[in-house]
């Protein structure tokens, strides 16, 4: 991604002078390797100086939030386990924790990476600010802190995620162009994050840059940690008041919240499903989308961010640059650090008509893991088979 140097400030309401490239609605992370992103192979390359501090014998600690959302087990564990291994010979390990959509436990297993001597952490936060206190211990500690997927308060050292205002961006214009010529008298429901996650709010404020003076938003709820149970007991509350039938889309800031506001309009009867957006390209979100359940989905490459992050976490336990490693050409800044290194993967808007052309051409699922028989037919029906 050359030429782009990127200031997303996270506690400011908007952000200004960013620049933006188009986002195609047909991608592959095999595709992105080959463009020369320059993520991926560039740990001790030629442009870096600096010597390193420790060899491959290193323990990575990796922090995720929670095993609702599909792919953190699935898909970003086992990726930056194998990419820290191949990066240091095998010698090198990763020391794993999930919080469980917890900020207490995740605090505490903070804590424990610490204690054990991890030579680095990688952390996506359940809560950005109740984190800072033991991203600051770390620092003490001399052990380096990469926030990934969520931006974490305190001195971190680098950032891996996406351009996560663009993420809602994709979902509020999947939303519009559905509606079409109807979208200006449509009443909508938007189903957020959790007020916790610092990206809660840029995906929001993605989406209303696209909703905003399109559509009518009907009503809007914000998800404490994201959990499905609340997002059902939200939109419940949604169709009671709006009612049913005057709901024409659904706005669901992730795939396992899209899957509990489409069992409750389920519940409640609907007869024909409105458009529902969602992101992290689960695949039962993939099997919703062929079934025409769900509209579309964000496909954020588990390959590109997860290889990244420990492309950078390992640079930095090694000594080198993950600036002129070509590992970080973005910046962010959060609402405690200024000029955070960072790496923003792409995204993609995942509809029926680009499976093919991204989660199986990537590997991240096969025809049959998707089409299995329930979806059999709905497969059939649009080529996948």
């Amino acid at each position: 991604m050359p030429g782009r140097h990127q200031h997303v400030k996270i506690h400011t309401p908007r952000r200004t002078g960013v620049r933006r490239r188009a986002i195609p609605l047909i991608a592959s992370a095999s595709a992105l390797l080959l463009a020369g992103c320059g993520a991926i192979d560039s740990v001790g390359g030629s442009g870096s100086s600096a010597s390193p501090e420790k060899g491959d014998d290193i323990t990575v600690g990796l922090l995720l939030p929670d095993t609702d959302t599909a792919r953190f087990e699935k898909f970003d564990r086992p990726l930056i386990t194998k990419r820290v291994a191949s990066l240091t010979h095998g010698k090198g390990k990763v020391r794993y924790a999930n919080a469980g959509s917890s900020a207490a436990t995740q605090s505490r297993q903070f804590g424990q990476m610490i204690s054990a001597g991890a030579d680095v952490i990688l952390v996506d936060a359940v809560d950005s600010k109740a984190i800072a206190p033991q991203v600051q211990k770390a620092k003490d500690a001399g052990i380096p802190v990469i926030a990934y997927d969520r931006l974490a308060e305190g001195p971190i050292d680098g950032y891996v995620s996406h351009d996560n205002e663009l993420v809602g961006e994709v979902q509020g214009r999947a939303i519009v162009d559905a509606l079409g010529d109807k979208a200006g008298t449509s009443k909508i429901v938007m189903v957020n994050g959790s007020l916790a996650d610092p990206n809660t709010a840029r995906f929001h404020e993605g989406a209303i840059s696209e909703l905003k003076g399109r559509v009518i938003v009907a009503k809007s709820y914000y998800t404490k940690e994201w959990l499905p149970q609340v997002a059902k007991a939200n939109m419940q509350k949604a169709i009671r008041s709006v009612g049913l039938d005057n709901i024409a889309a659904v706005y669901s800031a992730n795939d396992g919240m899209a899957g509990a506001v489409i069992d409750a309009m389920k519940e409640a009867g609907v007869h024909k499903m409105p458009p529902v957006t969602g992101q992290d390209a689960d695949l039962a979100a993939v099997q919703r989308i062929v079934a025409g359940e769900q509209r579309m989905t964000v496909y954020k490459s588990f390959l590109l961010e997860a290889t990244g992050a420990a492309d950078m976490a390992v640079a930095k336990v090694q000594g080198k640059s993950i600036e002129f490693d070509a590992l970080a050409q973005d910046s962010v800044d959060s609402p405690t650090e200024k000029s955070i290194p960072a790496q923003l993967v792409p995204v993609v808007a995942l509809t029926k008509d680009n499976i093919k052309a991204t989660v199986i051409k990537d590997g991240v699922y096969t025809v049959k893991d998707i089409c299995t028989a329930k979806y059999a037919a709905d497969c059939a029906a649009i080529g996948l088979d």
